[in-house]
């Protein structure tokens, strides 16, 4: 039987994102660090829309948990035909001052961990002749970002690995799409120390559940790149006309003053 894997399931974008699968009739696997708040959506979705949902916490930030992870869905005989690489963080404030743990933290979930789940879960896509891998980006991915450089950097990552990915698998029956929200409502840049209104003002705060629509559909359709919203689309527009000096230097100054360097 076909589930639909969520990592970062239980807040956010990921919460709405099972919804929105578990309305379409996906099976889901849904996979977070917190047990207690995994099994309180797990029955809420199988509730609400008769699906099967299996629960699987874990840290994927921890070196080799996705390997853990890829193996216990195949013990269960759980075949996986979309992956949705949600989860991740970001931290704020000038990278030499800033905590190398949680730097270190950030790039093997962003990054290392979606790239394996990718890999893994990608192998057993292209096997069958089928599956989609949507990737959660950022409108970060688009610009450097001073103050904020390793969450920054691991978005561009993931947008650039994806698209690379999509095109290798061309004709598989397998896609690749690297959603880019803005700002959105869901406790993201709080956690990071940042308000989300005021580093990118001219964005009107996205809903979580029209961000998940959006990449679910894209997905679905084999987009690519899903960008959200008129202040991401534009924002991808000057990113390709601006110098990338400027770039760096604007955004410096924007992320500057909310990080109180």
């Amino acid at each position: 039987m076909a589930y639909a894997l969520v990592t970062g399931a239980t807040g956010g974008i990921g919460s709405e994102l099972c919804d929105v699968l578990a309305s379409r009739g996906h099976n889901l696997v849904l996979v977070a660090r917190n047990e207690e708040k995994l099994e309180s959506l797990a029955r809420k979705l199988i509730d609400a829309y008769g699906i099967e949902a299996a629960t699987i916490p874990c840290n994927l930030a921890e070196p080799g948990t996705a390997d853990i992870l890829h193996q216990a869905t195949v013990d269960a005989g759980i075949k996986v035909d979309f992956l949705a690489n949600n989860a991740g963080f970001g931290d704020q404030g000038a990278f030499l001052d800033a905590s190398w743990e949680r730097q270190d933290e950030m790039v093997r979930l962003n990054v290392l961990a979606l790239m394996r789940l990718s890999y893994l879960y990608g192998r057993d896509m292209r096997a069958a002749g089928a599956g989609r891998i949507l990737n959660v980006a950022s409108v970060a991915a688009l610009a450097p970002g001073p103050y904020m450089s390793t969450y920054f950097a691991s978005k561009a990552f993931v947008l650039s690995f994806s698209q690379a990915l999509g095109e290798e698998l061309a004709g598989t029956g397998v896609s690749v799409t690297a959603l880019c929200p803005g700002t959105t409502a869901t406790g993201f840049w709080e956690a990071a120390g940042m308000s989300a209104n005021k580093v990118f003002s001219l964005m009107a705060m996205a809903s979580p559940r029209d961000v998940a629509e959006l990449g679910y559909e894209a997905a679905m359709s084999g987009r690519p790149v899903a960008l959200h919203g008129v202040g991401v689309k534009l924002a991808n527009i000057g990113s390709r006309i601006a110098p990338r000096r400027f770039a760096t230097w604007l955004m410096g100054k924007v992320l500057a003053r909310r990080s109180g360097a």
